[in-house]
């Protein structure tokens, strides 16, 4: 009995031994599978963490290479302007430059214009000088010209430019008397006598004259400044036919007329 008490006491024991052994090592496997969750958890969340980390940094990134392009953009245009503000610049300093001649200028012309005047009425005056001592063609005609060049000169609505035109018109004009051939109707005062007249005028050389009936014929004397009756009849044939080549009813042909000797004139 004794024995048996023994064993049994023994077995009793060894079970509660392992029992005890089981239960600890359960109770250790529980605890090992608990910090195991959580290592898992923490994980988990780190992972997450992690990747919202790496969205933040990816969206960092994307905003720092927009912020680059922009700058670089940015330093581009600065260049532009820069390129541009030089050019500008110079067109500044070229614009102020030309302003300043053109100040200058201005200043000129109002001088230069102050003594143009002056000169265009001293052309007129010549001009109106030289009519009177000219061959008394078309006589009316020219002195109302200077007249009329006198009355523009005084009007202050007009240009400098535009009167210097005119006046040198009228001159073009008295130039191209010298080279063309002429007939025109007049009247003609002689011994007291007014005729209605044809005249002819060979350029400044001649001035002649046939009245309406084929009466009186005659031509302009410029060294005694009169006129003086023409009797020949070849003279009078010739006048005849000047007056019908000025008027291109016959082609041109040589003409015979009495014109004042040249040397006459320049005694």
């Amino acid at each position: 009995m004794k024995i048996f008490k023994k064993s049994m006491e023994f077995y009793v024991k060894k079970i509660i031994r392992c029992s005890t052994a089981f239960f600890i090592a359960l109770a250790s496997h529980i605890t090992v599978a608990d910090q195991l969750d959580e290592l898992i958890d923490a994980g988990a969340q780190r992972l997450g963490e992690n990747q919202q980390a790496q969205a933040t940094v990816g969206r960092i990134h994307e905003q720092t290479d927009a912020l680059v392009t922009e700058y670089q953009e940015q330093l581009k245009a600065l260049d532009g302007l820069k390129v541009y503000n030089q050019l500008l610049a110079l067109q500044i300093t070229g614009q102020e430059e030309e302003r300043a001649t053109l100040s200058a200028s201005i200043a000129n012309a109002t001088v230069i214009e102050r003594q143009i005047v002056p000169l265009l009425l001293r052309m007129v005056d010549s001009l109106e000088t030289f009519i009177g001592l000219d061959v008394p063609f078309l006589f009316d005609e020219r002195l109302q010209r200077t007249h009329a060049l006198r009355r523009l000169l005084q009007r202050p609505d007009l240009s400098v430019a535009e009167k210097c035109r005119r006046v040198f018109e009228a001159y073009q004009i008295e130039n191209e008397y010298g080279r063309t051939l002429e007939s025109y109707k007049g009247k003609l005062n002689l011994a007291d006598r007014t005729y209605d007249v044809d005249y002819l005028r060979i350029g400044r050389i001649a001035l002649l004259y046939r009245s309406v009936g084929n009466d009186e014929f005659g031509y302009w004397d410029q060294q005694q400044r009169d006129w003086v009756p023409v009797t020949a009849s070849h003279y009078r044939r010739n006048i005849d036919k000047g007056l019908k080549m000025a008027r291109q009813e016959m082609a041109p042909d040589l003409l015979t007329i009495p014109i004042t000797p040249v040397e006459s004139v320049v005694q």
